[in-house]
């Protein structure tokens, strides 16, 4: 197990500058760019820029640490904000907040971006949509996927204990509470969490909005996972993994992770010629990206691109 506190980017902290752009269908949808500072010979965004692709429920806040460490080191770093989360319009049909649907939303933030060559951090979902951009975007535009606790095949186990949560609790009384309720869920899974930790992360997943504090999400995103039928095969993704295969993968896994077993990503680095593993202790699904081990593990990852 690792100590309490793991050693953390001592630098400044950012959340970013916000953007907007207009999804297909009309909604504004929301980002943060952090961009990349000038080098020694004032050039700007030497080193590949960062797309950041957050999971089901969560939003941009994710990548604050990661983003400004990744940013010191040159890089431009993007997080979106899927429809229904963040800052970005809630859609009125609740059968949008689709895989199908969401990619058409970041590849408009794409163009507007006039992101060209970029790597992909792609955390729960937003590894997901790495997988089908595969087929979208080649190596010379997708140089690298970060898979950040997600693979080709996921433990069902994990999608029924997010579904029992989802939507539920949306508005409680203080910060303070959703910690309470975070530990309560995914303590067994962030054993070393201090209670700042736990407060750290509510802050990430929630707002204080007159008096109390609201998840970051249209709760109507639990419809989504209502209908989960037991008996339905899971989804086999390695065809698309196969599409990687001209470009180097790093593979983010939480130590107890009940999403992304060891057996997958030991399958992930075998069929993978150029793909790199780092099991994150004392943390589950998803690791929350804070420590300068992981940030120091992602730039030198990137550096080689």
């Amino acid at each position: 197990m690792e100590p309490a506190h793991q050693e953390t980017f001592n630098g400044t902290v950012s959340e970013g500058i916000e953007f907007t752009w207009r999804s297909p269908d009309g909604l504004t949808l929301a980002g943060r760019e952090w961009p990349a500072p000038d080098d020694e010979t004032g050039r700007s965004g030497a080193r590949i820029p960062v797309l950041c692709l957050p999971g089901l429920s969560r939003n941009t806040r994710d990548f604050n640490e990661i983003a400004s460490f990744l940013q010191s080191r040159g890089h431009r770093v993007i997080a979106l904000d899927y429809r229904g989360r963040g800052k970005s319009d809630w859609d009125s049909d609740w059968r949008n907040y689709a895989l199908p649907v969401e990619e058409k939303d970041i590849d408009a933030a794409i163009e507007k971006l006039a992101l060209g060559r970029f790597a992909l951090l792609g955390t729960s979902r937003g590894g997901l949509h790495a997988l089908a951009m595969s087929a979208r975007y080649p190596a010379a535009r997708m140089a690298a996927v970060i898979f950040n606790d997600i693979g080709p095949h996921i433990e069902m186990r994990a999608i029924h204990r997010i579904a029992a949560t989802l939507g539920h609790n949306m508005k409680v009384d203080s910060l303070d509470a959703v910690a309470g309720n975070l530990q309560r869920t995914l303590g067994p899974q962030f054993p070393s969490f201090s209670p700042a930790d736990w407060l750290k992360l509510a802050g990430q997943l929630a707002s204080e909005k007159d008096g109390h504090a609201v998840m970051d999400y249209d709760p109507a995103l639990a419809h989504q996972l209502a209908s989960l039928d037991d008996a339905a095969p899971v989804a086999d993704l390695w065809h698309l993994y196969e599409n990687l295969r001209d470009r180097p993968v790093l593979v983010l896994h939480g130590e107890h992770s009940d999403l992304l077993s060891s057996d997958t990503c030991r399958k992930m680095t075998e069929l993978h010629p150029d793909a790199e593993l780092r099991t994150i202790p004392g943390q589950g699904h998803a690791p929350v990206l804070w420590d300068l081990e992981t940030h120091e593990k992602v730039a030198s990852f990137l550096k080689k691109l």
